[in-house]
């Protein structure tokens, strides 16, 4: 499958999850109704449409297949053959045999229902920024040096005065626990294990403090600003209270962005439909591990600060976004910088005149970022930026690139363009889909293990020789 055709997947996303007790099943359904309509569904054919969805997938055959809204793009797909013979992906359960993080997005497939896997995947309105993000990669191409001893190779760099094993860290992304129960502590398992930071989200579903607890962890904490001052001010405390190391302040998400399949997955702005329902109980295995034993998700951070009348799911996750700041400037950014002691990141800029101005403000790092197509669409990629940021900013703060990261050879890419380190967000999203806190690591390591690879094939002996000379960019 080519980038494109992994952008293009399908129209993705929408919402489900659960509240301090669990009377309801995805947003309305009852557990007495559930079990009805389980019933039906296995008397009336939950074999047949489980094999109409997911036959190639376990027959290890790629996904389906998506065209570009914008048809240029797809002049940007590398060849393969002319598409044949079709490359086939490895859907099962031995985490050994995933090869790449296309692997894990394909066991990932087969075990989520579909709106989960329209939140995972899905980007805004045509998603041509989304398909943008992976072909921008595309468009550069490596300039190997020959005859370079590269026996020894080192991956570590150092960032915020800390070495790192690898230049990558976990993005931050909430609502993991769809996915898979405590999926934010078992992406900060795997990252510790890894020797990377991880960035957890206000809309996370573990608590903040147990994150935290996770040994060796380096905790970034990422901060939506909605509701009162007092609000902002307390969710900033408690990460320096944790010990949090950096705090992230997300730019681009004060509107939210128009995800028209969230909208044909539900019935109403508070309920699933019926036939996303009856699809999520034919997916026995993710039901039972998740909903059935944890009961409904819920914003375990951001809980608190909700009306105790609008504290289940879906009521909780409308009153957030109706208080995100639309008043959100430089100046309420500045009373944050004010207020954190330690490292300042801000996620969401994509222009060098704003990047500048967080230089000039006192921000720590910049992360170049268009919220993983989910936003506005039509925008620019992050690496599109990244060059001309550089230039602009020197050494004055870490610049961060996120968006279509699917391979190592994107994370080297970035770091040759100028980046100190890149954010990555769904490859990792589908290795904790597979397979919980196993299935992290393994996305980890695989990337991990393209860098080490490709970094010799391009006749560098470390993260820090990389930089322009070894990219061209074709006409």
């Amino acid at each position: 499958m080519t980038h494109i055709e992994d952008a293009r997947q399908a129209p993705w996303k929408t919402a489900a999850v659960r509240g301090p007790t669990p009377p309801r099943l995805l947003g309305g359904l009852t557990w007495r109704g559930a079990a009805l309509a389980g019933a039906f569904a296995v008397a009336s054919g939950l074999a047949i449409a489980a094999r109409r969805r997911g036959s190639l997938l376990r027959q290890g055959r790629a996904l389906p297949r998506f065209a570009p809204a914008d048809k240029t793009l797809a002049a940007a797909s590398p060849a393969m053959l002319a598409g044949t013979p079709e490359r086939r992906l490895y859907a099962g359960r031995d985490l050994t045999r995933a090869v790449t993080i296309e692997d894990l997005r394909a066991t990932a497939h087969r075990r989520l229902p579909r709106f989960a896997l329209e939140y995972l995947e899905g980007g805004a309105e045509d998603e041509a920024t989304l398909a943008h993000n992976i072909a921008a990669w595309a468009q550069w191409r490596f300039a190997p040096r020959a005859l370079i001893d590269v026996t020894q190779r080192d991956l570590s760099t150092e960032l915020f005065g800390r070495r790192m094993a690898m230049p990558l860290v976990i993005a931050p992304t909430g609502l993991n626990e769809l996915f898979w129960p405590h999926a934010d502590r078992r992406l900060a398992e795997a990252a510790a294990a890894a020797g990377v930071p991880y960035a957890q989200s206000t809309m996370s579903n573990d608590p903040m403090a147990e994150v935290a607890r996770v040994p060796g962890l380096r905790h970034w904490w990422q901060l939506y600003v909605f509701g009162r001052e007092e609000i902002r001010n307390a969710l900033i405390d408690r990460a320096h209270d944790v010990g949090c190391e950096a705090l992230i302040v997300t730019t681009d998400a004060q509107t939210y962005g128009n995800r028209e399949w969230e909208t044909r997955n539900n019935a109403d702005p508070k309920n699933l439909s019926w036939g996303t329902k009856i699809d999520a109980l034919l997916h026995l295995r993710w039901l039972i591990a998740g909903l059935l034993l944890h009961g409904m998700l819920r914003f375990a951070n951001v809980v608190d600060f909700v009306p105790k009348d609008r504290r289940r799911f879906f009521d909780s996750a409308m009153w957030i976004r109706s208080q995100m700041d639309h008043a959100l400037s430089w100046d309420t950014v500045k009373r944050i910088r004010d207020r954190w002691p330690r490292r300042l990141i801000i996620k969401g800029l994509l222009t060098v005149e704003d990047v500048v101005r967080a230089a000039e403000i006192g921000a720590d790092a910049v992360a170049l970022s268009n919220h993983g197509g989910r936003q506005l669409d039509w925008a620019v990629a992050p690496v599109d930026v990244l060059p001309e940021a550089r230039r602009a900013v020197s050494n004055r703060l870490a610049l961060f690139v996120d968006g279509g990261i699917r391979r190592g050879s994107d994370i080297l890419k970035a770091l040759a363009l100028g980046a100190d380190a890149v954010l990555v967000g769904r490859a990792v999203l589908y290795g904790v889909a597979a397979a919980g806190m196993p299935g992290a690591t393994r996305a980890l390591a695989i990337l991990r293990e393209e860098i080490d690879r490709d970094l010799a094939l391009l006749g560098a002996r470390s993260i820090s020789e990389l930089g322009p000379r070894f990219l061209a960019r074709p006409h």
